[in-house]
C-alpha cells in the first residue's frame, strides 16, 4: 500500500494586500476541473491514484496551489488557464438519451454525436433525466460550467410540463410555497398555465435549483402525474425553435461574450470555430437580471 506523500513545504512569502488576491491558494481539484479535465470528484480520484504532480512531487488530497506552481497530469505539463478558445454548445436533447459520458447499459448518450474538440473536452452544464428533453448546455470551459451550475449564482431553469389535469389556485399556491417530499422541500420559483384542455394541460415552471426529479416529485405531491417534461431555458439562454431534436449549435460569439459578462467572468478570446457564411443566427439570450457580485 502506497504511503501518502509528505506535504510539500512552501516558504512563507510576504505580499501586499493587492498582490494577495492574485496568489491566494486554490484547491488543486478545482484548478484541474477548470481545465476541462473532468469533474472535481474525478480529479480527486486522479490525485489519489498518483496521476497528478505539483512542482515535481506527487500531489495529495486537500492540496492548494498558486499560479506559479507547475502542474503535470500523467507526466504531461498543463497550464493554469484555458489554453483554448471557450465554446458553449446548445443541444436539444431527445427523451431516451442519458447525460452520462458512458452508459453501462449501452443506451445512447448526449456525448455520442457532439462536435469534436481540438483541445479539452465537453462538460455538461447540469443534466436532464432520461425521460426529459430540451435544452442542455455543454462547454469546454470548466470555470463557466461550475459557475452556471452552482446554486449561489442564481440562474433559474424554465421547463414546459404537461400534466394530467388542471391545477387549482390552491395547488399553484402550494407549488410556490413548497411541499415536503422525502425530507426535502420542493418548490417552483414561478408557475404559469400555458395551454391545454380536458385532461392534458401544459404549464411553464421555473426552478432555482434542480434537485433530483424535483418537478415530477412536486407534481406527484399535488396529485398529478407528468407525461411530458422539456427544458426551454437555462438562465438567460433559451432553446431556439430552429434547433431540432438531437441537433446542436454553437452559441454565437456575441452571445458568448454577453454570457461571460453576465457571469462576471473574463472576456473570452475569439472562438476558433469557423464562422458560418451569411447572417449570424438570431440571439438566443433574453434580458436577465444582473447577478450578485461573487465574493
Amino acid at each position: 500500500m502506497n504511503k501518502r506523500p509528505p506535504k510539500s513545504k512552501r516558504p512563507i512569502r510576504r505580499v501586499s494586500t493587492a498582490e494577495a488576491e492574485v496568489v491566494t491558494p486554490v484547491k488543486l481539484q478545482k484548478v484541474l476541473a477548470e481545465q476541462g479535465l473532468g469533474s472535481r470528484r474525478e480529479m480527486e480520484k486522479w490525485i489519489e491514484a498518483g496521476r497528478i504532480e505539483v512542482n515535481g512531487e506527487m500531489a495529495h488530497l486537500g492540496q492548494r496551489v498558486v499560479p506559479e506552481d507547475k502542474l503535470r497530469v500523467d507526466g504531461r505539463a498543463i497550464g493554469r488557464s484555458v489554453s483554448h478558445a471557450p465554446r458553449v454548445l446548445l443541444y436539444n436533447k431527445p427523451a431516451g438519451v442519458v447525460c452520462t459520458r458512458r452508459d453501462p447499459d449501452g443506451r445512447p448518450t448526449v456525448f455520442d454525436k457532439l462536435p469534436e474538440l481540438n483541445k479539452g473536452r465537453w462538460i455538461s452544464i447540469g443534466r436532464l433525466d432520461i425521460a426529459s428533453s430540451g435544452l442542455l448546455l455543454l462547454t469546454n470551459d470548466g470555470a463557466l460550467a461550475n459557475l452556471m451550475m452552482h446554486p449561489s449564482t442564481g440562474l433559474d431553469r424554465e421547463y414546459a410540463v404537461r400534466i394530467n389535469g388542471q391545477l387549482s389556485r390552491e395547488d399553484v399556491a402550494r407549488a410556490v410555497a413548497g411541499v415536503e417530499d422525502e425530507g426535502e422541500k420542493l418548490a417552483f420559483s414561478d408557475i404559469r398555465h400555458y395551454a391545454g384542455s380536458g385532461t392534458n394541460h401544459w404549464y411553464h415552471v421555473a426552478l432555482l435549483e434542480g434537485k433530483n426529479r424535483e418537478i415530477r416529485r412536486l407534481f406527484e405531491q399535488l396529485g398529478y402525474s407528468v407525461s411530458r417534461l422539456k427544458r426551454v431555458r437555462f438562465g438567460p439562454v433559451v432553446l431556439p425553435s430552429r434547433l431540432s431534436r438531437g441537433r446542436s449549435a454553437d452559441l454565437e460569439p456575441d452571445d458568448l461574450k454577453a454570457l461571460y459578462k453576465l457571469l462576471k467572468l473574463p472576456r473570452p478570446e475569439s472562438s476558433s470555430r469557423t464562422r458560418q457564411r451569411g447572417k449570424p443566427a438570431p440571439s438566443v439570450l433574453i434580458p436577465y437580471p444582473e447577478l450578485a457580485q461573487r465574493s
